[in-house]
């Protein structure tokens, strides 16, 4: 533990990475600002405390980059520090990524959100090698011919989060589709397979075509990319001790992307964007060339049409559990009915909050944890990626010191010192 703190604080970057000079400062929900230099400061702090290995923070204001910051270490044999845009592995921040390509594909009329997933498939789902051992069991009950695109972004398929979970290791449901929530990585997987199918291309193609490049997110993959070079983070568990490098060889829309806070950004800035006329010209595939908003940020065209926005964060499943994790924790609470705690397609939600509706989404996987929030009206956003399991302790305080974000449920994310100790199952 002394090492990784000492490496943090001898590595830890300047961090203010203001989006142009007419911003020096960040706009809280409350409606207060701070300096960069502030937020700077205070993220030092926070991640020290925390021994976080390495982090990636940048906050949006009124759907504009208004600071980017990078702090610590992404490889610490090496001493190398991380950077605004060193990819990191987003673990389950794939998946609302994959939702929102998959939205411009409903918009496109290629996927109707509302057809059974039995029936966009051209052969039975156990006919997959992918899936001829765990969907044996699945295929037979007669409610899988129940199961949508909608319910698999939504979570409310009533799959297990894996099945590797299961005690069979087979794909089981555990209650009527669409009737309740339970988050699933094997749903929106299954999505993916409907998606390459219907598609005919790999998801990774697609979504590099889509996404990725029209939004010069040029450090982000499903899939490992020799172009990355050495701008890549590993992975530390809680004493600073290697865990992995950050290389995913195979496709997953419920996890397996690489991003970096430049990146998302880019792609939260789209989907925040306002129409113009004209915008869909400005898209360009060098960011040199791309035009610039008022404060040095690049201008792109929304990725989704108002309509097709509105509806993937339109509430899909109201939700009045204590924790997230485990699945099928059936206990209630109060934390989420307060903030209208919600699951639209593919995005956590916040109905009820003092700063309007807000979407977000986490990621967490081994040295892996990330959290991103946008408030809809407002269009302000913050989002944190770490390489450290330490990470999560480190949300709150950056959260509710930079962003001023007092709406996150934090019992309910796990985010409190008891939920981050708990055991949990990876989403």
């Amino acid at each position: 533990m002394r090492l990784i703190t000492a490496t943090f604080l001898l590595l830890v970057t300047a961090g203010l990475h203001a989006a142009g000079p007419t911003l020096p400062t960040i706009r809280r929900l409350d409606g207060k600002k701070i300096t960069v230099a502030e937020a700077d400061a205070l993220a030092r702090r926070v991640l020290a405390e925390n021994h976080v290995a390495g982090a990636e923070i940048a906050v949006i204001n009124d759907g504009q980059l208004a600071w980017i910051g990078a702090y610590g270490v992404r490889d610490m044999q090496l001493h190398l520090a991380m950077q605004p845009d060193t990819t990191t592995w987003a673990a389950s921040i794939t998946k609302s990524v994959f939702a929102t390509y998959v939205m411009q594909l409903s918009e496109q009329g290629v996927i109707p959100l509302d057809t059974p997933v039995a029936q966009l498939l051209p052969k039975p789902l156990d006919s997959y090698a992918d899936y001829h051992d765990t969907a044996s069991e699945l295929v037979r009950d007669p409610r899988y011919a129940q199961i949508t695109p909608r319910m698999l972004l939504a979570h409310t398929s009533g799959l297990a989060n894996f099945a590797y979970l299961e005690t069979d290791k087979k794909m089981h449901l555990h209650f009527t589709p669409g009737s309740q929530f339970a988050y699933s990585g094997d749903g929106i997987n299954l999505l993916q397979l409907v998606v390459e199918q219907k598609m005919q291309k790999p998801l990774q193609a697609l979504m590099q075509e889509a996404i990725f490049t029209p939004l010069a997110m040029r450090q982000t993959s499903l899939v490992w990319n020799a172009a990355f070079g050495g701008n890549v983070a590993d992975r530390y568990d809680a004493d600073g001790k290697f865990i992995s490098h950050t290389r995913r060889d195979n496709a997953r829309a419920a996890g397996s992307m690489t991003t970096s806070a430049q990146d998302l950004a880019n792609f939260t800035t789209a989907l925040l964007a306002k129409p113009k006329t004209g915008t869909a010209t400005r898209i360009a595939r060098d960011l040199a060339g791309m035009p610039l908003s008022d404060t040095g940020t690049p201008v792109f065209a929304p990725l989704l049409k108002p309509d097709t926005f509105k509806q993937m964060l339109t509430p899909v499943i109201q939700i009045d559990t204590l924790h997230q994790f485990p699945t099928f924790d059936a206990e209630k609470g109060t934390e989420a009915p307060a903030v209208g705690l919600a699951y639209g397609l593919g995005w956590g939600l916040l109905t009820k909050t003092a700063f309007g509706p807000a979407f977000f989404k986490e990621g967490h996987g081994d040295g892996a944890q990330n959290y991103m929030i946008c408030f809809t009206k407002r269009r302000d956003c913050m989002i944190i990626l770490t390489n450290s399991d330490n990470g999560e302790p480190a949300f709150r305080p950056l959260l509710e010191g930079i962003l001023g974000d007092t709406a996150t449920p934090w019992t309910w994310e796990g985010y409190t010192r008891e939920g981050i100790l708990a055991s949990r199952e990876k989403h």
